[in-house]
């Protein structure tokens, strides 16, 4: 599969103040450190990870809602400068969290739809119209939710929306920032389907970026885990969830529920993530790790293989 996008080296920091009147050191949070993944065309990766490891973040970069502190990103092999994201803008679509926060509430499903071809430029009404008739269909909508407004819809009908709202402008990759956390389980699996659905149908690339390595196990092919800004593994997702090789990806793996399994590393993550604003000093997990040495507190690892062919892992003692 060809590159569709690559991070290179992305870090994200922003300002928390500091200095002030009477001087002193100014506070920065380290949202995402020198970070590299590749999304290819047609695939899906999952960037995982505990709340507050850098995942919506990083999800930001690549839809275009948020500028790198350092690093870069490439669309289609070339570097993303102002006149690059021409092109990108519309090839990457974004699907947040929260349906209802996403949709605004005094535009009927018809208008939400066609939004982005409104702003692109790249349609006339009539044809912004059809396709929206379009893609509500193809989402498992009736054609009458063209006249109608969001709050007369579910949670799960309104992500579905948004889902058609972001296929609107025919993108090759769409950014799904924890699109299934807001829902009821019972509809989580319906929209699941829906995706993959959309992913044959269209082509799709998917940046999936979830907390559920349940979830994560149904769609993607690969898995990008996520420490306190982090990159500490990546792998195909029947390799790493088979032979997780950092300890952090270990013990997500060992809080997922398995029906008839007990717990077999017993590897349980002890204690709270650091602050981004005073990351620890050597591999940012050593506070909390099983494993940690002497080495842990003072070498930040590299992330390299781990011998098994697309896998790699940031740890001192990677299995």
């Amino acid at each position: 599969m060809s590159e569709l996008v690559a991070l290179d080296s992305v870090s994200v920091h922003f300002p928390a103040g500091g200095g002030g009147w009477f001087g002193g050191p100014k506070r920065v949070l380290r949202a995402a450190e020198r970070v590299s993944f590749t999304v290819a065309a047609g695939e899906t990766l999952a960037l995982v990870g505990e709340s507050g490891s850098g995942k919506s973040t990083l999800g930001n970069v690549v839809a275009g809602l948020q500028t790198a502190t350092a690093g870069t990103m490439r669309f289609r092999g070339k570097p993303l400068d102002k006149a690059g994201w021409k092109d990108a803008r519309r090839a990457i679509q974004i699907v947040f969290q929260d349906p209802f926060g996403a949709l605004d509430p005094r535009m009927p499903v018809s208008a939400i739809i066609a939004e982005p071809l409104l702003i692109q430029g790249t349609a006339n009404a009539a044809l912004r119209r059809a396709r929206a008739a379009e893609l509500v269909e193809q989402v498992g909508l009736p054609l009458d939710a063209l006249n109608r407004y969001p709050h007369e819809f579910s949670g799960g009908q309104r992500q579905r929306i948004a889902i058609a709202r972001a296929l609107a402008p025919r993108p090759e990759l769409i950014v799904a920032d924890e699109p299934l956390s807001a829902l009821d389980v019972s509809i989580q699996s319906q929209v699941l389907n829906l995706m993959k659905e959309l992913q044959e149908t269209h082509g799709l690339a998917y940046l999936f970026i979830s907390h559920d390595l349940a979830v994560v196990n149904h769609l993607v092919d690969r898995v990008a885990v996520l420490y306190l800004g982090r990159l500490v593994e990546i792998g195909g997702r029947e390799d790493l969830f088979a032979h997780p090789s950092h300890p952090y990806t270990q013990a997500l793996l060992d809080a997922v529920p398995r029906i008839g399994r007990k717990r077999a590393r017993g590897k349980t993550i002890k204690g709270e993530m650091p602050s981004p604003l005073h990351p620890p000093p050597g591999c940012v997990f050593h506070p909390r790790c099983p494993l940690a040495a002497d080495i842990c507190r003072t070498e930040v690892p590299a992330l390299l293989p781990t011998g098994r062919a697309g896998h790699d892992a940031a740890c001192h003692f990677r299995e």
